[in-house]
């Protein structure tokens, strides 16, 4: 560890924690986890996703949930469910979905540290962090304080993109938090008409990128209206028929974080 660092603690009833992050918002980073966390339990392990965007949760769109979450009778948070995968969300504390969270930084760290610590998840192999954009104090708040087992890092394959893909992959090497690997997310747009391929931000960045990195390429997702429609309408694509390329990709780099966790 290292030297000036607070302890870190083990999540109640969590085995391994798994981070997807990109310190850059708009690259598709919570549709990734939430298509990880499903893959996940189809291959036979009980999974939990935490929305940890205060400001922005996307989780209970993507998954299909809401409601306000119960209490145990240990005033801990009972996660809500859905697709086999247990969810806590800010979106799940707020009035409504358009709610905005106009807050200070002292009740952003309050509301972190409830679904941090304040969840009972009743026994998970993996639990996936849905990190916000940014490397700043959530993402040190959580990777200071908590046992994290993995990040993997989300980019699409635009330059701008990867220059913030780079700084959270030097925050996580900072905090002592081992790098899974890279996802390659909207790597090509294939046409819904005629399956004609794209690469409308590039090609290979993310590959050469990750090569300078030390870092494994885990996946490529593309950039298809049938990922984007599914995910508005609270399927997750990795559940789409077989014969959907995309839905097999989600499932393989799954598997490859299993291996490496």
């Amino acid at each position: 560890m290292a030297r000036g660092l607070p302890q870190k603690a083990k999540l109640r009833g969590v085995d391994k924690v798994v981070a997807v992050s990109s310190a850059k918002g708009g690259v598709g980073k919570s549709t990734l986890s939430v298509n990880l966390a499903i893959a996940m339990a189809m291959q036979g392990k009980r999974v939990g996703i935490l929305d940890a965007d205060i400001f922005g949760p996307s989780v209970p769109k993507l998954l299909d949930l809401a409601g306000e979450p119960e209490l145990t009778d240990r005033n801990l948070l009972r996660p809500l469910s859905n697709y086999g995968v247990k969810a806590m969300s800010m979106g799940f504390l707020l009035p409504d979905e358009g709610a905005p969270v106009v807050w200070r930084g002292l009740m952003v760290m309050k509301a972190l540290q409830q679904l941090l610590h304040e969840v009972e998840w009743g026994g998970l192999d993996v639990l996936v962090l849905d990190m916000p954009p940014g490397t700043g104090d959530v993402q040190l708040t959580i990777t200071q304080q908590v046992v994290v087992d993995g990040a993997v890092i989300v980019s699409t394959p635009q330059d701008v993109a990867l220059l913030d893909a780079v700084k959270g992959t030097n925050m996580f090497r900072k905090v002592g938090v081992p790098i899974l690997g890279m996802v390659e997310n909207m790597s090509m747009y294939v046409c819904s008409n005629c399956g004609h391929e794209e690469h409308v931000f590039g090609r290979d960045n993310v590959q050469r990128e990750a090569g300078r990195l030390g870092l494994d390429v885990l996946g490529s997702v593309p950039l298809h209206a049938a990922i984007s429609r599914l995910s508005d309408s609270g399927q997750p694509a990795v559940l789409a028929d077989r014969a959907a390329g995309f839905a097999q990709v989600y499932r393989d780099i799954a598997a490859a974080v299993l291996a490496r966790l």
